[in-house]
């Protein structure tokens, strides 16, 4: 079992043997899932954010109070 030393600013290191085991590169994302009484640390699996992020501007447009009662039933 390897441990890893909570940073002031929250942060923590992933140890080398986990890091190899979800096979984590630099930039990847990681989920916690707390399962009763445990933490669990899973690797997500690759999406483009940045394309996402630029998605949301265009989305935007029907994302307002009409729209929502307009689609409220479908």
């Amino acid at each position: 079992m390897k441990s890893s030393k909570v940073t002031e600013k929250y942060q923590a290191t992933i140890p080398h043997n986990v890091r190899n085991f979800l096979h984590l590169k630099k930039g990847d994302r990681v989920m916690f899932k707390i399962e009763q009484d445990k933490v669990v640390l899973n690797k997500l699996p690759y999406m483009d954010h940045e394309y996402l992020d630029s998605l949301s501007n265009v989305l935007a447009e029907w994302s307002s109070k009409e729209d929502e009662e307009a689609y409220n039933d479908l």
